[in-house]
Formats: structure tokens, sequence, C-alpha cells
């Protein structure tokens, strides 16, 4: 059964990014916001996926990442203009079939992603 699932880690700190809000879109014409969550203490999203089973369709896809709201509430040395704030990561679903994990990586001026299993 295919599954949608994400992790974030602050690299900064060398911890899991506890707390910080994400945003899941299914787009087309008009993107559909599916559903908001919130990392635990590991970095990930309690509740199971993101999306499995039927929920999981071929498409595109986007996770919005709320990375200063997390990044201003872990560190008071940061300007008050954010280098990164919004982290938008567009991708696509190929086989409902298969296992989609999407890791962010982040620090106050870099991240990075990729597919992982």
């Amino acid at each position: 059964m295919g599954r949608l699932t994400t992790h974030v880690l602050d690299t900064a700190a060398g911890r899991p990014a506890a707390g910080l809000k994400i945003d899941l879109y299914r787009l087309g014409p008009d993107p559909i916001l599916l559903k908001t969550v919130t990392t635990n203490a590991d970095g990930r999203v309690d509740g199971g996926p993101l999306l499995e089973g039927a929920a999981l369709e071929e498409g595109s896809y986007e996770l919005v990442f709320h990375a200063g709201d997390y990044l201003r509430g872990v560190s008071d040395a940061l300007p008050s203009t954010l280098f990164l704030d919004v982290i938008p990561i567009r991708f696509g679903i190929a086989s409902a079939a298969e296992h989609y994990h999407v890791p962010l990586l982040i620090s106050p001026y870099g991240y990075s992603t990729y597919r992982g299993s």
C-alpha cells in the first residue's frame, strides 16, 4: 500500500525539528489543501502517514514547511528578516502503490531534501 511521509531535521542544532507546521496540497488548476500538521519531538508527524491507501493518488503535490516560525522559536540570534521562511517542496507521485518519503534538512541559511525510504 502506498503512503506519503515526511521527517524534518534541524541540522544547525543537530536534532529533530519539533513543532514545525506543514501544509500538504494536491496541485492542479486550483490547489487543494489536504491537511495541516505539526511535527512531534522526533520531527515526524503523529497519526501515521500524511496520505496512504486510496487517499494517495498519482499526481503533483506540495509540502509547505513553515520553517521561519520554527527557527524563530528555537533561536534568538536570528535577524528579524529571515533568509528562509516558508519552504515549498513540489513533487510528483508516479505510483500510488509506492512509499514516498520527503525529508527536509533545515538550518537558518539552507535546506535540502530528497526522496527517502
